[in-house]
């Protein structure tokens, strides 16, 4: 009687394992690169249920991660470039943060696209470095394999249900303690404040956790020449200045001064829930030193507002997470608004100045994974020439594909006469002009008409409200769940 007993009890276990595989085979099956899925499946049996095989699956992609990070610190002599290399440790230890946050989100109590934000942030991450090795004859296996683990979770990620039911949990609204923008420290280049110079307050803040109080450093009206970086470590601190052309930081560096694109800002946040207001940053390097930034963020459910972000070519670099911009001035030349973020621009003006070659493009959106849950939105905005500027002869338009699947939508916006009728300029990728999501929603403007715009596959007129919605607030950044506390206006409807 017991021998019965165990052999039905192995045939149990035997039936479940059968099951887990066909599950496990289904799921891979679905996802761009099959093989490696499915050895992850080998090494990791038996899988019970979806939401299993999601967290394996991040867990995996954690460790290759940490692997990759330290194949490439041995490569450092082959980069030729101590800059590069440097980028790239820098953003492997972002990658390694958001993995860690996926791995977590069960415990923590976060959404499925909240993980779909940070699995996002880490294929450009990835991206961003691989970028640069390319550009120097470096080739990593790791990295090419850590890749393909990160763009088969975003695929696993997305078949699980929406609203974190996949772990059980709702969505709850994420409350970041205030006190109600009290000051906690000032900056003043006189000696009045507590610091004379901005990164010393920001250094002085010490690492803030997740959940922690707003740490609120009012700096007061000068030009700060320094350059701020607001570390990975350093959630939830704002900056409030006293005002657009009073508080200005300002810098110079440039790809043409030998600088990196990633490294060439003179303010970085990368700090989650970071806020800015009432400032002006700038990068002065000019347009003839090419790639120069003013701000790059890489903060997730950061804020800006009444700021004044100043440049020419490459001036906002809206690298990865979730981000909003409010009221801000943006001025620039050549993809001035560029990156991977999922940023959101509202009630803003955009500036167009005189470029070198006389070919001015507002963005370079660089998605280059269906699934991830990037692209620039720019919503009751207007876009114009920089006051004072002649822009006789030269071409403006809305933007250029990056990567393959660049998203770009314009909605309610101001389009002046600097607009190009073809609205959009393709950057030699053919296969993205299919691929790719640029939309136009009820624009105005001399520059609005969309009679002879481009062509393309993927560029939208979009007239259904619907698809419009996807494209607002709530459904772009979730900017319900974190937006509200930063006490920052908005705009929820189209």
């Amino acid at each position: 009687m017991r021998g019965g007993v165990i052999v039905k009890c192995f045939l149990i276990i035997l039936i479940t394992d059968v099951a887990s595989m066909v599950l496990g085979n289904e799921m891979c099956d679905e996802t761009p690169h099959p093989s490696e899925c499915k050895t992850l499946l080998i090494e990791h049996k038996p899988i019970r249920s979806t939401t299993q095989f999601l967290q394996v699956s991040v867990e995996r992609t954690l460790d290759g991660a940490v692997k990759a990070k330290s194949d490439t610190y041995s490569l450092g002599p082959q980069f030729g470039s101590k800059q590069a290399w440097e980028d790239c440790m820098d953003l492997y230890e972002q990658t390694i943060h958001r993995l860690n946050q996926s791995v977590l989100c069960p415990k923590n109590v976060c959404s499925r696209s909240d993980m779909q934000a940070w699995l996002s942030t880490a294929l450009t991450n990835l991206d961003t470095c691989q970028e640069e090795m390319s550009e120097l004859g470096v080739s990593s296996h790791s990295l090419e394999s850590i890749t393909i683990d990160v763009i088969n979770t975003l695929a696993i990620n997305k078949r699980t249900e929406p609203n974190g039911k996949a772990f059980e949990i709702s969505k709850v609204t994420m409350k970041i303690p205030s006190r109600s923008n009290k000051v906690d420290v000032v900056v003043a280049q006189d000696g009045s404040g507590d610091y004379k110079t901005i990164q010393e307050a920001v250094k002085g803040a010490g690492e803030r956790p997740k959940g922690s109080l707003r740490y609120v450093i009012h700096v007061k009206q000068g030009i700060y020449e320094e350059y701020v970086n607001i570390g990975i470590k350093s959630n939830n601190i704002m900056i409030i200045g006293d005002g657009m052309g009073k508080t200005i930081i300002t810098g110079d560096k440039s790809k043409g001064r030998g600088f990196s694109t990633f490294k060439s800002a003179t303010f970085v946040a990368e700090g989650d829930g970071f806020v800015g207001r009432d400032i002006t940053i700038r990068n002065t390097a000019g347009p003839e030193n090419h790639q120069a930034v003013a701000l790059r963020s890489d903060s997730d459910m950061s804020v800006f507002y009444r700021c004044s972000i100043e440049g020419y070519q490459d001036t906002l670099y809206v690298h990865s997470g979730r981000q909003f911009f409010r009221e801000c001035d943006i001025y620039g030349t050549v993809d001035f608004i560029f990156g991977n973020a999922a940023a959101f621009l509202q009630n803003c003006q955009i500036f167009a100045r005189n470029p070198p070659n006389g070919v001015n493009t507002i963005t370079a959106q660089s998605r280059f994974n269906p699934n991830q849950t990037t692209g620039i939105v720019i919503h009751n905005s207007v876009v114009k020439g920089a006051p004072g500027v002649q822009l006789g002869g030269v071409k403006t338009y809305l933007g250029r594909p990056w990567r393959s699947y660049a998203r770009t939508v314009v909605m309610g916006t101001h389009l002046d006469t600097l607009i190009e009728p073809k609205g959009w300029i393709d950057w030699g990728n053919v296969t993205a002009l299919s691929t790719l999501y640029y939309g136009e929603y009820q624009n105005s403007g001399p520059g609005s008409g969309t009679e002879n715009r481009v062509d393309w596959a993927g560029f939208h007129v979009i007239s259904d409200i619907n698809e419009a919605r996807q494209f607002t607030l709530p459904k772009f950044i979730d900017a319900a769940s974190w937006l509200p506390p930063t006490k920052v206006p908005f705009t929820i409807n189209l």
